[in-house]
């Protein structure tokens, strides 16, 4: 498991099932570019924020040539009923083994009010049409994140 990525690595490889049940690739983005960003679970408060800013921003994403998508350790149901009722329209993948959160080196140790626990530490990744990481962002705080990953993006080559 890497401790982190960073510009210039290759991105891992994937395939996870969407909230309908199909299965996304990394590869399906090859030659236009992509932010996977992780995030610990559907329908709470700092994950709906940032689904919802991503989702807002969507279509200046998509003038950029950049898909964006969205991991966390939730079920397929559970990212369809997070889809419908928060109105999300980025592409929400379902890693329940924990498998993709493990290559991209999110699932970490966090702690909360005293207790130790394993969990998805909110990262993102901007990952270039080639398939590398242009940049990584661990330890996310929600504000401002997607416009900042969007700003980072229109800089990007």
């Amino acid at each position: 498991m890497p401790d982190t990525l960073k510009p210039g690595d290759a991105a891992p490889l994937f395939t996870l099932n969407n909230a309908a049940g199909k299965p996304v690739s990394l590869p399906d983005f090859a030659g236009q570019w992509a932010v996977l960003y992780f995030y610990p679970k559907d329908n709470t408060g700092g994950c709906t924020r940032e689904a919802r800013d991503f989702s807002a921003l969507l279509s200046e994403f998509r003038k950029l040539n950049t898909a964006v998508i969205g991991v966390s350790p939730d079920s397929e149901s559970s990212h369809a009923r997070f889809i419908e009722r928060q109105d999300i329209s980025v592409e929400l993948l379902s890693d329940p083994d924990r498998e993709v959160c493990n290559l991209y080196g999110v699932w970490r140790k966090k702690k909360m009010a005293g207790r130790e626990y394993m969990g998805v530490v909110r990262s993102t990744f901007l990952i270039d049409p080639a398939g590398t990481i242009e940049k990584s962002w661990y330890n996310v705080r929600v504000n401002g994140h997607a416009e900042n990953v969007l700003n980072v993006r229109r800089g990007a080559s």
